[in-house]
């Protein structure tokens, strides 16, 4: 058994909301769909993370609707920005008035809670209606007691763009583009540095938060592999370590720097991250690591100086893209972004 073999736990940890279906079939489809938005100026597009867009909506840090050569766009009130993000991830089959209460007022409905939710609702539909003249065809409309908000096709919303860009990721891995995989996995997790509704509480808005701490670190992950493979290991230190200092228990960033000091021929230096990390393991939580990377030990303990590294790692990028695809590929519309546990 080669220390490679071992099934990183990164796909298995990143839970992504995808609609289901193809990834290359979605993106071809959003593709055909730009081409009919004829009534918005080309000269309104933004670029975000290599795309070039018409219409982006920022929900990751501050809530924000820009398009180029204007101002952002934005929500002053915490309230009507968690309402306009839920509106947003669950625009595919609309929102109920109490699913939208529930995320407005997480904790107790006020005793007026149907008259506050017209509010509420009131702000966001102006604030959608003033961005209507610039990207054409928006509107929050109501139907059957639910929330329905239509955006352009030409939209992009940067969560959404965060799971097409991992998907990417993993398939530029399986063909070798270690260099296009680093840079779609570097700039996909500066995407998503901040907080989901910071401001905000309640079961959604922490469920969507930790899916979009996954996907960020399923990112620095994927840029610590790729770097770990372009034999640049301090930029691969550089992400696995930000990856454990985000989530310190999480093994599968502890495997992305042991990984880091083995691919560049310091195989002391790996031991060293093993023994870390079964001391933290064992003090923290009194277990021991997960089976693969104990594995990994083994294996580094007995490697003989003639196996490339490079080799190995292709393995691991193998494990992982099957994963990786497997989770990204069985989403579900109904699934996505709302109240999975």
């Amino acid at each position: 058994m080669t220390l490679w073999r071992c099934r990183l736990s990164l796909a298995m940890r990143v839970r992504v909301w995808l609609d289901g279906g193809d990834s290359s079939l979605r993106f071809l489809g959003k593709i055909s769909s730009l081409a009919r938005c004829e009534n918005l100026s080309t000269s309104w597009r933004v670029s975000y993370n290599g795309k070039r867009c018409i219409l982006l909506i920022r929900l990751s840090g501050i809530v924000t609707v820009e398009l180029q050569s204007k101002r952002p766009w934005r929500l002053t009130s915490s309230q009507a920005q968690a309402a306009f993000a839920r509106l947003v991830l669950d625009r595919g089959r609309g929102t109920s008035r109490g699913q939208l209460a529930e995320t407005i007022w997480p904790e107790t409905l006020p005793k007026t809670w149907a008259s506050a939710l017209r509010s509420v609702v009131s702000r966001v539909r102006s604030f959608v209606d003033d961005l209507a003249p610039n990207t054409g065809d928006v509107a929050l409309t109501s139907q059957g007691g639910c929330y329905l908000l239509t955006l352009p096709p030409c939209a992009t919303v940067d969560l959404e763009h965060a799971e097409d860009s991992l998907v990417q990721a993993c398939a530029e891995l399986s063909g070798g583009g270690h260099e296009v995989a680093y840079r779609i996995a570097r700039d996909t997790a500066a995407s998503l540095r901040g907080s989901f509704l910071s401001e905000h509480g309640g079961e959604w808005v922490a469920s969507v938060r930790e899916r979009v701490d996954g996907l960020r670190l399923a990112a620095l992950e994927i840029a610590s592999l790729t770097s770990s493979s372009l034999r640049n290991a301090p930029r691969a230190l550089e992400h696995a370590n930000e990856a454990i200092r985000h989530s310190p228990f999480r093994e599968s960033a502890h495997q992305c720097r042991i990984m880091a000091h083995a691919a560049a021929g310091n195989r002391a230096e790996a031991l060293g991250a093993y023994h870390e990390l079964r001391q933290l393991l064992a003090e923290e939580l009194g277990i021991d690591p997960a089976p693969e990377i104990q594995a990994m030990y083994l294996d580094l303990l007995h490697a003989s100086e003639c196996q490339p590294w490079e080799s190995r790692m292709l393995g691991a990028y193998g494990s992982l893209v099957q994963e990786s695809r497997a989770v990204f590929l069985n989403g579900r519309a109904a699934d996505r972004l709302s109240g999975l546990t």
